[in-house]
């Protein structure tokens, strides 16, 4: 959602409940990435007309302060970064135990096998293909090889965690993703920035 018209909102939140699986929101403070983009009044009106899951993406610096009120206001989901965390399994439960899937996210710099001793703790896992912090950029070729890796390990041990891929995610690249082991796929600017953001959707669908 990061990537909508936050003029005209309510339309982009019937596209969205119409065409997607999961409503994907970017919260950031300013202060673990350099951006801010919303907080708590646009997470909740968007839990008014949300019809699709809400997964809430932590990109801030004290995730476990803040966590039991996005659960409070409709997250479906929450990641936040093991960067913020370093020993984030207290905070894992402390979610799950709301009732809310857990995930933990990493950057592109932080090596996929950091994720491996958490694994058993989290619902999903959420591989960055770009940096976190700014919509638009470039997919980071590398990390099909990561998401690959982290597939491998959560397959070895028999594990029931799905991986999520966000940055730079488009019709292109999508099928190829799905091939090394995502199944879930945030795009922002190649579906909000096309010409049809529906029709994108469904071209996007109809590639994997």
């Amino acid at each position: 959602m990061l990537s909508a018209d936050f003029l005209d909102l309510g339309k982009e939140m019937e596209m969205v409940n119409a065409k997607a699986d999961l409503i994907h929101l970017d919260v950031m403070d300013g202060v673990f990435v350099p951006n801010i983009s919303f907080g708590f009044p646009v997470v909740e009106a968007i839990a008014r007309c949300a019809r699709k899951p809400m997964d809430v993406h932590l990109m801030i610096t004290d995730p476990a302060k803040y966590a039991e009120r996005f659960a409070s206001a409709g997250a479906a989901m929450i990641s936040f970064h093991l960067e913020a965390v370093p020993e984030p399994v207290e905070l894992l439960r402390k979610i799950r135990s709301l009732g809310v899937k857990a995930g933990l996210a990493i950057n592109p710099d932080i090596p996929v096998e950091r994720l491996f001793p958490f694994l058993e703790e989290v619902d999903f896992v959420l591989i960055m293909s770009v940096f976190a912090g700014f919509g638009g950029q470039s997919f980071i070729e590398a990390s099909h090889g990561r998401i690959a890796a982290v597939r491998d390990e959560i397959e070895r041990r028999s594990l029931d965690v799905a991986i999520e891929v966000d940055g730079g995610i488009s019709s292109r690249n999508i099928a190829a993703l799905e091939k090394d082991g995502a199944s879930m796929f945030v795009a922002g600017s190649s579906v909000f920035k096309a010409e049809d953001p529906a029709a994108e959707i469904d071209f996007m669908r109809s590639v994997r």
